[in-house]
């Protein structure tokens, strides 16, 4: 049961073996040991990819129920709730998750001795099925549809630029003088959003620098390259500083969420609802009262 669940989830013999690190052929002979056992085919195997029979698809639908019931009997027998332990693997965005994430995390493993935390910085949206990760932090305008999550926060997004790029090219007054701008794009995100009479605005916008990371993008607009949007987290400590100033302050931007995505629902490990709490709980402090909305009391959503 538990390997017919590996193979249909990573859809492939060979990368099953690969885990488990037996031949191949070992992983093909038990599985069909299991559809003569059940009378009835699981998987349809092609040269390049397997896929499940509409029976496959059902009984994978009750093994992973089943499995995630045992887990979780065997979790509460052996930790007895009584302490918090074993290993987290999370999955963190680099800025996000440096700047405010790992100082929390930090904490979390003071308190907590018995839980091992794998940290894992990347911008890539991970599959966390399939390379193991436990638990994903987030920060996007709206999760995939198919994720399981809970909202532990909020940040606004703000336009900035340094005082030195405004004496050159003036500070735009409204949302449509943007395209007289030079703007600093993440990734190629060349449509900034904007709220003008409370309804959403897409602008379009050029310029000469792209990148994949707010931090880098901070920085280039603190060099006077053009103006960027940031998210509250990174912008703040520039704003303070002077190094950059906000404008079109008038105009909402956008809010993104910030989520704890999950893997599963059938069953939560005490750790890792443990550390949803946690982050829950110190992400306002980590971030400052306006920049997150306490939702600790929110509750998991399956998007599917």
């Amino acid at each position: 049961m538990y390997l017919f669940v590996r193979v249909a989830e990573l859809g492939s013999f060979a990368a099953v073996a690969e885990q488990q690190g037996v031949d191949r052929s070992a992983i093909t002979r038990q599985i069909a040991a299991l559809e003569k056992h059940l009378g009835v085919q699981l998987i349809v195997r092609s040269t390049r990819r397997q896929s499940l029979t509409s029976a496959g698809r059902l009984y994978l639908e009750r093994c992973r129920a089943i499995i995630d019931l045992v887990d979780s009997a065997e979790t509460e027998v052996m930790e007895e709730r009584l302490s918090p332990k074993g290993s987290i693997r999370l999955s963190l965005p680099i800025s996000f998750g440096v700047r405010c994430l790992t100082p929390i995390l930090i904490r979390f493993a003071k308190d907590y001795p018995e839980v091992a935390l794998q940290l894992d910085y990347s911008d890539d949206l991970v599959n966390l099925i399939e390379e193991g990760f436990d638990l994903a932090i987030r920060v996007a305008a709206e999760p995939a549809s198919n994720d399981i999550v809970r909202k532990l926060g909020e940040c606004k997004m703000l336009v900035v630029g340094s005082a030195d790029y405004f004496e050159c090219k003036g500070r735009p007054a409204h949302p449509a003088d943007l395209a007289d701008h030079v703007c600093l794009q993440y990734q190629n995100h060349s449509r900034w959003s904007l709220e003008i009479d409370g309804e959403t605005t897409y602008f379009s916008t050029s310029g000469r620098i792209q990148a994949n990371n707010g931090d880098a993008l901070a920085v280039a607009a603190a060099n006077g390259l053009g103006l960027a949007v940031l998210p509250d987290f990174i912008a703040q400590g520039y704003l303070q500083s002077g190094e950059l100033q906000s404008v079109l302050d008038q105009y909402s931007s956008q809010r993104l969420g910030i989520y704890a995505v999950l893997p599963t629902n059938y069953y939560i490990p005490q750790r890792i609802s443990l550390l949803m709490e946690y982050l829950a709980e110190h992400l306002p402090s980590a971030l400052g009262e306006s920049a997150v909305s306490q939702l600790s009391g929110s509750t998991v959503i399956d998007q599917s």
